[in-house]
């Protein structure tokens, strides 16, 4: 069922959320580590998509659309939460994407690795790497972030040699 938007036939909103939920989800994972608190972010992101849905002109791709809706409802989040109290702790754990807990635990080690080095990332940088990540284009990357090409490829070639120092020190 494609919404009414004149000559813009999205789909349902609830079949951008099954297309693009895992997508909000992971946005969210990189700006917040608490379980909870991802969830409750994943929430204002819906909203945010929602209500900015009949606004979609089709200049950007979907996807690109609702990844800087995410992307900008996340930094809202974390200024909004830098300037409380802390009230909880990271947490040392990873809920598994995978089904099958056999690959989930030969990957585990290396997936917590990767992502706890990547939440460390300055948030420039944090958020070129994890939209690399994600599939998403240098182009799609560049119009997402609002930046010139030449400055998502320094960022990019920070964040990766920021990652590798990381990894490689083993932290």
């Amino acid at each position: 069922m494609a919404s009414g938007n004149g000559s813009n036939d999205l789909p349902s909103f609830e079949r951008i959320v099954a297309d693009y939920g895992p997508l909000i989800s992971r946005i969210a994972m990189t700006y917040e580590a608490d379980p909870n608190l991802r969830e409750d972010l994943v929430q204002q992101i819906l909203l945010a998509v929602w209500q900015a849905l009949p606004s979609f002109r089709a200049d950007a791709s979907l996807k690109t659309f609702i990844a800087r809706i995410a992307q900008n409802r996340a930094i809202s989040y974390v200024a909004r939460e830098v300037r409380r109290p802390p009230t909880a702790e990271v947490s040392e754990t990873i809920e598994a994407d995978e089904p099958n807990p056999e690959e989930t635990a030969i990957h585990s080690n290396e997936r917590e690795a990767l992502i706890a080095a990547t939440q460390r990332l300055p948030l420039p940088q944090r958020q070129v790497i994890f939209m690399v990540l994600e599939g998403f284009d240098y182009a799609e990357i560049a119009e997402t972030l609002e930046i010139a090409p030449n400055a998502l490829a320094l960022r990019l070639s920070r964040a990766k040699a920021a990652l590798k120092s990381a990894m490689e020190r083993g932290q």
